[in-house]
């Protein structure tokens, strides 16, 4: 029998009716996921009528990002559903099915979609995967499209295995910052208690890597889920650029902890006085000089900023592993690490350069990188002068000699 995507209906491939009460409670969900890996989507029902859809990796992914059960374990589960799911009509045609779940936004796109009847009430769940292997099982006779189906299912499973890796990763990104600290805690108090005044000075600069570390961490996280919400404003007003990479250079030194690695402050202008952002333009510096800080064994670390025509370029440079040409393209995607994880060497969520990128074009600017495998990174951020946001003034003193601070590592050999 040949199955004819253009004319059959969705109604004939539902694969599952897993459905509750939109006041079921979160963690009653949760465990109904944690005890079958075979469900990846529950429909909310509220008596016939669907109300909202809570998939495996939505649910898991919001109890993270809200730290966990012990905050939101209680409240419905409607509280953190999706409740604009995309519902279908069984009869509808396959391939219009498959055109309405793709064109969803990326952030939107996940396996399952309601089916309901003429009454709008809830039948069934149906898995996009399955309508797509079955078009391109209807469309064999059509290379193109066969290979158009074949990219859409590789898409469908690389979104859902991105989001799970990303899990896995932040969940151990955060435990050993949190583990770090509450050893290190212990430690202190041990050798306060013994009067070991060496050790106790040794183990709280230990901590303070770890604590910034985790801020770091948790902060890109809270970003991250701001900028995909659209909530993330824009603040402008005047400040010190100059002030701001002398700050950032400082934390990178607690980053470094005892690598001999200099960090180096060069600009132009002394006090350098700019209207934009201060938390975001710190935020762009704080997860582009972490980036250096972690691939950096040795050597030199340089921020810089130079003056352009209409704005200014902040450049952050280092001497580190480098990044290869062929990983450069996927460097600001989200959840993305260039390391495999089965040979993983560097901690990190894979989140801070999509930050970097989002921010600067919140701020009207761009971002661009370049890089010698082996030698070293070199990251320019430019702000323009005017942009979308309004004017964006730089107000330059009197002159002065070239502003030129280094900061050595204490353990350098």
């Amino acid at each position: 029998m040949i199955f004819d995507a253009e004319c059959h209906s969705v109604g004939a491939l539902m694969a599952s009716s897993e459905n509750v009460s939109p006041l079921t409670l979160v963690s009653r969900v949760a465990e109904s996921f944690f005890g079958s890996a075979s469900l990846d989507a529950v429909a909310l029902v509220e008596g016939n009528e669907p109300v909202g859809l809570v998939t495996r990796q939505k649910l898991l992914l919001t109890l993270f990002r809200r730290f966990g059960f012990e905050l939101y374990g209680r409240k419905p589960v409607i509280t953190v559903a999706d409740t604009e799911p995309l519902a279908i009509h069984k009869d509808e045609r396959l391939d219009v099915a498959i055109d309405m779940a793709l064109q969803r936004p990326v952030e939107d796109i996940y396996d399952e979609i309601i089916v309901v009847n003429d009454s709008d009430c809830f039948m069934g769940l149906l898995s996009v995967k399955q309508m797509v292997i079955q078009q391109s099982n209807a469309l064999a006779n059509s290379m193109v499209q066969k290979e158009i189906a074949k990219t859409r299912i590789k898409e469908l499973e690389n979104i859902e295995k991105i989001k799970s890796q990303f899990i896995a990763n932040v969940t151990h990104e955060l435990r050993s910052p949190v583990n770090a600290i509450i050893g290190l805690a212990e430690l202190m108090k041990i050798s306060s208690e013994k009067g070991y005044i060496d050790q106790l000075k040794d183990r709280l600069s230990l901590l303070m890597s770890s604590a910034t570390n985790l801020r770091a961490i948790i902060t890109n996280i809270l970003d991250l889920s701001k900028i995909e919400a659209g909530k993330m404003e824009v603040i402008n007003e005047s400040f010190d650029i100059a002030a701001v990479l002398k700050e950032s250079a400082e934390t990178t030194r607690i980053l470094l902890g005892n690598k001999p690695v200099e960090v180096d402050v060069i600009t132009h202008v002394n006090p350098l006085y700019i209207v934009s952002d201060p938390l975001k333009v710190r935020q762009i510096l704080t997860n582009l000089l972490s980036n250096a800080a972690k691939f950096t064994e040795k050597g030199r670390i340089a921020l810089s900023v130079q003056m352009e025509a209409e704005g200014i370029k902040i450049i952050v440079s280092d001497t580190g592993i480098g990044i290869k040409e062929e990983d450069i393209s996927r460097l600001f995607s989200a959840f993305t690490q260039l390391e495999d994880t089965s040979t993983k060497r560097y901690e990190g969520t894979g989140l801070g350069l999509t930050i970097v990128k989002n921010l600067v074009g919140m701020l009207g600017g761009s971002v661009s990188v370049s890089s010698t495998y082996g030698k070293g990174t070199i990251f320019k951020v430019y702000l323009p002068k005017r942009s979308s946001l309004g004017e964006y003034g730089i107000v330059i003193p009197d002159d002065r000699d070239i502003f030129f601070e280094v900061y050595p590592h204490k353990n350098k050999p």
